[in-house]
């Protein structure tokens, strides 16, 4: 059986994954789907040709990847695909935010991630893909969203590591890392749009697209539209000093 494995699946660009993955690879037999919300990823399996199985959970809880290790035990799949979607940020001030949820977004965006990686990698063969969400935030450090951009820089940067590590066994490791997206992440995370961000605000569906399009052509890194893929240059050519400065001014 060969299926993707989708985490962050009820809303966002992990449901947007989903419901192209059935478009972009013919061959999957199921999908499987993870989130919190059961209610959402039910709608979402409604809506679907493809068979969608739903592993209602919290990645910060260890219940839910018991399920999916059990599952994976039970069955035996050929997980062609793995989308580590799950994730999100808060925009404020480290000292201002609230403790616990900055440590949740760690464990969220890094420890969990690691964690479905390293879970999925067994039942992989050549030419799986893993695609692990980052950001234009891991190009550089950013003020008023310190931590959030830290976790998308170990996400960017543990996902080139194994995709030399996992080069041998044919598997291709793709980190996606758009600007901001027109979803429900900026009602979490409470930030403001500035004038940059809304220039270069962009479609889930445009970015997935895109991401499923590199990922097909084996890329590194997923960079969609022309004022990010500037950004990522700049954060190359100039001090990473002067960009924060900037930054903390707009």
């Amino acid at each position: 059986m060969k299926i993707a494995i989708v985490t962050g699946a009820s809303s966002g660009i992990g449901k947007e994954f989903v419901r192209q993955l059935e478009w972009f690879y013919k061959d999957l037999d199921e999908i499987w789907v993870i989130a919190r919300r059961e209610e959402r990823l039910k709608e979402l399996r409604s809506r679907m040709m493809l068979k969608l199985r739903i592993f209602e959970g919290d990645l910060l809880e260890q219940e839910v990847y018991d399920k999916i290790l059990q599952t994976l035990l039970d069955e035996q799949p050929d997980v062609r695909m793995l989308v580590n979607s799950a994730g999100f940020g808060k925009s404020g001030k480290a000292v201002d935010i609230d403790k616990n949820t900055q440590l949740e977004m760690i464990d969220t965006n890094c420890r969990s991630l690691t964690h479905m990686t390293l879970l999925c990698i067994p039942y992989m063969s050549k030419g799986s893909r893993i695609v692990n969400m980052a950001s234009a935030a891991a190009f550089c450090p950013q003020p008023s969203f310190a931590v959030y951009a830290a976790t998308k820089s170990y996400v960017l940067s543990f996902s080139r590591a194994l995709r030399f590590e996992l080069s041998k066994k044919g598997i291709v490791v793709t980190s996606v890392c758009p600007g901001p997206v027109k979803t429900e992440f900026f009602e979490i995370s409470g930030t403001n749009v500035n004038i940059l961000k809304k220039a270069s605000m962009a479609r889930a569906d445009k970015v997935v697209r895109k991401a499923l399009l590199d990922v097909r052509k084996m890329k590194e890194v997923s960079v969609y539209g022309t004022a990010i893929n500037g950004a990522r240059i700049l954060t190359k050519l100039f001090p990473h000093r002067l960009i924060i400065n900037i930054l903390a001014h707009l």
